[in-house]
């Protein structure tokens, strides 16, 4: 039975006047919560909005308005090639490299498009779990083993919950597809290439302007000991560094160094001119819109786009304002004490790892904030089968997540995508710990 308008306005009062009156705002432990749900939105709002959230939506916007639903169908389309669908929804979110909240308006577009749920699916947990460099820094940090079993992990669940996703709701992908064969065929206004340039163009901004800052460097002296430190400068002929943990600045001779990792890295030289190369990209995206575009496919672009941001931004926010209040911020406490996560994914029991796996579905994750997460929850004695558990779960899903997906795809689709990535998560834990003994 369908809700009406008035009884969802009635219950949004109803909810609010209860908090209002029973939440109890003077104990310390919820005013504490309070303020780290504020806290936790804006940093979500600083970080994420502006250079994550708008290109987003301006590249769902294009996607629905500029991109054939001819096209749509013919790679990721419930009738399409499983090799080239599922190929190509993993390939292109392994590059986006975005967010759990960021892939949500391209996820939104494509699949609204006419992407078969089975391939929308697959791009859907593939943006933020194949993320390259998030799996080359898991396995320079937590080791060799986390990050192989991170990526094979990541990849074969972007492809194994699509398919299972298309074969639980086949009917209704049946339906869509047969609808979708249907309605009139769109004549092509300029040639299939040039969108594809500028959607790429759209999307090398959402990538440069999110470039993320270095976090450490490895200085190997002549001596052969490592350094891992946290880099604070240059002067002279020398390196300032600060050794993890550490309170002081040290200083070493250049001359005394065989090699240091960011010298030359050109990770750390596109992060120096990340803005300058996002701005010379957005310079070339006008060009070409001016160029390539008429007044009113730019109005309806805009139109598009701000469609997606009135669907997506109030579930967001109010999905980081919850989990702020419940979880926090990583490092501060909130209403659900983190030692309650730490004492329960100790070891390698199905326990274990289904707890860190559920953990870290509702859990908010910044991108690349995971894995100096894990290290503290390792470190308070978290087993390496949930570390896992909670890397393949963790950034793929959480609590704002889920609200929009459940707006784009329901209830019961949501559901089941939350169960699946919870439940091959707890697998893939399981095997891993057991593997490496521990």
């Amino acid at each position: 039975m369908k809700i009406s308008k008035e009884v969802k306005i009635f219950g949004g009062i109803l909810v609010v006047f209860l908090g209002a009156y029973l939440i109890p705002f003077s104990d310390p432990v919820v005013r504490r919560s309070g303020m780290e749900a504020l806290l936790m939105l804006q940093e979500y709002a600083r970080q994420h909005v502006l250079l994550c959230l708008v290109p987003a939506f301006f590249i769902a916007g294009a996607i629905a308005v500029f991109i054939s639903q001819a096209s749509v169908i013919k790679y990721l389309g419930a009738q399409a090639k499983k090799v080239v669908a599922y190929g190509v929804a993993s390939v292109s979110g392994a590059i986006l490299a975005v967010c759990s909240c960021t892939v949500l308006p391209l996820f939104a577009g494509i699949y609204k498009r006419g992407a078969g749920l089975g391939p929308a699916i697959a791009f859907l947990y593939s943006g933020p779990a194949i993320n390259i460099l998030a799996i080359i820094l898991t396995a320079r940090i937590l080791g060799v083993a986390f990050g192989l079993a991170r990526a094979i992990g990541a990849v074969l669940f972007s492809v194994v919950i699509g398919l299972v996703m298309h074969l639980l709701f086949r009917r209704e992908e049946q339906e869509k597809s047969q609808a979708a064969m249907a309605m009139p065929e769109e004549v092509e206004v300029r040639p299939l290439w040039k969108t594809a340039v500028y959607v790429a163009i759209m999307i090398a901004i959402l990538v440069f302007a999110n470039w993320g800052k270095p976090g450490s460097i490895e200085i190997h002296t002549t001596s052969g000991d490592t350094i891992v430190a946290t880099r604070a400068g240059e002067t002279g002929s020398s390196l300032l560094y600060k050794p993890i943990g550490g309170d002081d600045v040290l200083s070493i001779e250049k001359l005394q160094v065989e090699n240091v990792s960011y010298a030359l890295s050109v990770y750390t030289s596109v992060y120096h001119a990340h803005f300058y190369i996002a701005g010379a990209f957005l310079i070339v995206l006008l060009v070409l819109l001016r160029l390539w575009f008429t007044g009113p496919e730019v109005k309806e672009w805009g139109g598009s786009s701000w469609s997606y941001a009135k669907l997506i931004l109030p579930y967001l926010f109010g999905g980081v304002l919850i989990a702020g209040f419940l979880l926090g911020r990583p490092g501060h406490l909130a209403l659900i004490p983190a030692d309650w996560i730490s004492r329960s994914v100790g070891g390698n029991s199905w326990l274990a790892n289904g707890v860190a796996s559920i953990a870290g579905a509702f859990m908010y994750f910044a991108t690349l904030t995971e894995i100096p997460i894990l290290q503290g929850l390792q470190g308070a004695g978290m087993g390496d089968g949930p570390a896992l558990a909670l890397l393949l779960a963790g950034p793929a899903l959480s609590f704002p997540n889920m609200l929009v997906i459940r707006k784009v795809l329901g209830t019961k689709k949501t559901l089941a995508y939350i169960i699946l990535v919870c439940i091959a998560a707890t697998l893939t834990g399981k095997l891993f710990g057991a593997i490496i003994g521990t």
